[in-house]
């Protein structure tokens, strides 16, 4: 069963209507974004949402200790980093990571699997343990998120991955269910793909979304 996560929530409307139609996640931006949400704003849609949904906190090169002060004060259930966060940093969490790579190649990914196995063996911990999952998207240049650019999905498809993968980048209703089927992720995520505007979705589009990701799966 592919996991969906609604990402760019601003409101209480639309963070309902992604949990009715099935969301089994939401996503609040707390980085510089067209669909950046305050976290008190964040706290009052997440007060109205179901606790069997995961409420994710997207965050880029956001200093650890404000990180870990928005997830506790919204609750959150995990946090979802965009930037150039490090194993250390990850480690120094205390809450569940998903880390985010933009993909053009498979050497940023690389190089930080490099550095985990570094810090698992100065630490003689696991790495990075509270790193939950991978998130990949696509790259685009000074951007981090939410740019409705297409992934590449040929460079997903064959990743080795020590950890579930979580696809990204220019999903859309029309191209979710062959995105599946060539990847085969963990889950899927969606934001710009389900907009009327940035930071408002778009009804039709949200419901013809989940509806091929649940066809595609039977």
């Amino acid at each position: 069963m592919t996991r969906v996560k609604i990402c760019g929530i601003t409101n209480k409307e639309d963070a309902l209507l992604a949990v009715e139609l099935g969301a089994h996640a939401l996503g609040f931006v707390f980085a510089d974004s067209p669909r950046r949400i305050e976290p008190d704003q964040a706290l009052e849609v997440i007060d109205e949402v179901s606790p069997f949904v995961a409420k994710v906190g997207v965050f880029v090169n956001t200093p650890v200790g404000d990180v870990q002060r928005i997830a506790d004060y919204c609750n959150l259930d995990a946090v979802q980093l965009h930037g150039d966060e490090t194993p250390e940093y990850c480690g120094q969490l205390q809450v569940k990571t998903i880390k985010a790579f933009r993909m053009r190649n498979y050497t940023e990914i690389e190089e930080w699997l490099f550095r985990e196995d570094e810090f698992e063996a100065e630490t003689l911990l696991e790495p990075c343990k509270n790193v939950k999952a991978f998130l990949v998207d696509a790259y685009a240049k000074g951007l981090r998120g939410g740019t409705g650019i297409h992934l590449n999905w040929e460079l997903v498809r064959n990743l080795e991955s020590r950890k579930p993968i979580i696809l990204a980048g220019g999903l859309d209703p029309k191209n979710v269910a062959l995105a599946i089927k060539v990847v085969k992720p963990y889950a899927v995520d969606v934001s710009s793909g389900v907009e009327l505007r940035p930071g408002k979705k778009d009804k039709y589009k949200l419901r013809e979304f989940m509806k091929a990701v649940c066809e595609c799966d039977h």
